[in-house]
């Protein structure tokens, strides 16, 4: 009875949610720790609160996990499932999470701007960063110049106990009327952002191709450095990432030198600066295209990138992960190489990555076909190999993002 138990699992590690815009829904899974397999937690899928849920996070400790709803735009999003934010169905929704990964809806706070996109949380879990595309002030309409386009960040603190989130006003600016802004500036049409190098919130601009940076202060405040808007020379911007000591952005555009797009690595410098890494930009492997998301792996050893097509026109379609280590001295990439298999395939359309809690295995969402590809992760090599009982899961229709998460405590 033990040899059977033992070839048919080892037990959940932890917990996996996966984000879908087509009805709503958050798809809910248990990670296997001796396959990487996925299995259905209990009732899911879960409504995901609001409309075209993009982004999630969870709190340290794994008890209540936040998602960012975009809500219903002119050109995306439905009305589909129960909504519990705002008439358009923008909002952070807040979920408490059980004992099996069962998510319990518990309230929808309102981010400041419009266009909720993306979720940040600083490591101690008590503040709560959302990116709006669309500050409350900024002028985005046709014509209108293009520095009057602004996004911003609205800050929470997280309550300890219940998870709750309250605003956090910002205390350097203050309206015309005298008040303080209830949110923090950022560039035009914001993306996504990083905490990384002990103490700064880095913001991508796809706009204007550029990163905002922040100085992360007490009591969840954002501090402005001297130089607050990064020129990057990117075409294409799509992400940024980071480790424990570079920052890595993905530019998407195509060259003749690298129809792939390039991975653009930096360190982080005084005041938030970002200092452009010793060789540059990287072109990306062969036969990739459109970059947009990257992993380093918990040993700061690896990086991946997520590639949504290929530039080989016989299979435009053909969505991938390049993979090259990260030498710990000078930071340089490499191409891991697995001849014939880097890059790894994935399912259809990639956008976001994780790693299991338990560091052995690395996971994709795919929008595309709605499913999550899991790969085995070679910890000396970097090596990414299929599971062995399967590596596709259907998730939820158009995926977006994922989270995971090895406890509840």
């Amino acid at each position: 009875m033990g040899l059977g138990m033992t070839a048919c699992g080892g037990g959940t590690v932890g917990f996996m949610w996966v984000l879908g815009t087509q009805y709503n829904q958050i798809a809910g899974f248990k990670i296997d720790d001796y396959t990487g397999n996925l299995t259905d937690v209990p009732h899911e899928p879960f409504t995901s609160g609001g409309s075209n849920p993009v982004s999630l996070v969870v709190r340290p400790g794994g008890r209540y996990l936040y998602v960012v709803n975009e809500g219903v735009t002119a050109t995306s999003g439905n009305n589909s499932g129960t909504q519990q934010c705002g008439t358009n169905g923008s909002g952070i929704a807040e979920f408490s999470v059980g004992g099996d990964g069962v998510l319990t809806f518990q309230q929808c706070f309102a981010s400041q701007g419009s266009t909720p996109v993306w979720a940040q949380m600083d490591s101690t879990g008590s503040y709560l960063y959302v990116l709006d595309q669309v500050a409350p002030t900024a002028d985005c309409s046709t014509g209108a110049p293009a520095s009057g386009c602004f996004g911003d960040i609205t800050v929470f603190s997280v309550a300890n106990d219940t998870g709750r989130l309250t605003l956090v006003p910002n205390k350097q600016v203050k309206n015309a009327d005298g008040t303080q802004l209830t949110y923090f500036p950022v560039g035009n049409t914001p993306i996504m952002m990083k905490v990384a190098g002990g103490g700064c919130l880095f913001t991508v601009d796809s706009g204007d191709q550029t990163v905002f940076p922040y100085s992360i202060g007490t009591a969840g405040q954002l501090t402005l450095p001297t130089n607050t808007t990064i020129q990057t020379g990117a075409g294409k911007l799509t992400s940024i990432n980071a480790g424990s000591t570079y920052v890595y952005l993905t530019d998407a555009a195509a060259t003749s030198d690298s129809p792939g797009g390039y991975i653009l690595p930096y360190t982080v410098g005084t005041g938030c600066a970002l200092n452009t890494l010793t060789g540059g930009k990287v072109a990306n492997l062969p036969q990739t295209a459109n970059p947009v998301y990257t992993l380093v792996d918990s040993t700061n050893k690896y990086l991946y990138v997520a590639n949504q097509s290929s530039s080989n026109s016989n299979a435009p379609a053909y969505s991938t992960i390049s993979a090259y280590t990260i030498d710990g001295t000078t930071g340089k990439l490499q191409e891991i190489p697995d001849t014939g298999n880097n890059p790894y395939q994935v399912g259809a359309g990639p956008v976001c990555m994780v790693e299991d809690p338990s560091n052995q295995y690395l996971y994709t969402s795919n929008n595309v076909d709605g499913t999550v590809t899991g790969f085995n992760l070679d910890k000396s090599t970097g090596e990414l190999s299929n599971l062995r009982r399967g590596s596709k899961f259907t998730a939820t229709g158009l995926s977006t993002c994922l989270a995971v998460s090895g406890n509840v405590n």
